[in-house]
């Protein structure tokens, strides 16, 4: 489907265009909270029991969440898309909550254990096959997150 913007070139809007930008915005919105934004105290302490945990996991997921709506809705606005608000605010709350469960390490950890991957997760320590692992898992929910995000 073709949308005609004012003054613009036809934009392509298709769910399929929507999804694709979506998801580029989503990763490099997730790169950038993981990586710049995140503190060096929520990376060390989001996953600790308790209070103080949770307290560094929703300062992380925060800024994350910040980051992945601020482009979604400039991709949005730049390109044309025509994504409905309903469906960012969807697809920014599943990345969120996705990514604070993979974040909590013991998903990833338990799940590497029941596939026999516990030898790769443990390659090269927590920045070795762990940190590939949980950023494989966080690429496959902002997949589907930006199907949510481009759907009609």
């Amino acid at each position: 489907m073709v949308q005609h913007l004012k003054g613009r070139e036809p934009v392509m809007t298709s769910p399929a265009a929507r999804t694709a930008v979506a998801y580029a915005a989503l990763r490099s919105a997730a790169a950038v909270g993981d990586f710049w934004l995140q503190t060096g105290h929520q990376a060390l302490h989001k996953a600790d029991k308790g209070l103080a945990g949770h307290r560094a996991m929703a300062g992380h997921i925060a800024s994350y969440a910040g980051a992945q709506a601020a482009a979604l809705l400039t991709a949005d606005r730049l390109l044309g898309l025509g994504l409905k608000p309903s469906r960012i605010a969807s697809a920014v709350a599943f990345s969120a909550a996705t990514h604070w469960f993979i974040d909590r390490r013991w998903p990833v950890r338990r799940l590497c254990d029941v596939a026999g991957k516990q030898s790769f997760y443990e390659l090269g320590g927590p920045l070795g096959g762990a940190l590939h692992l949980d950023q494989s898992a966080h690429h496959l929910m902002e997949a589907v997150a930006a199907v949510i995000a481009g759907r009609s």
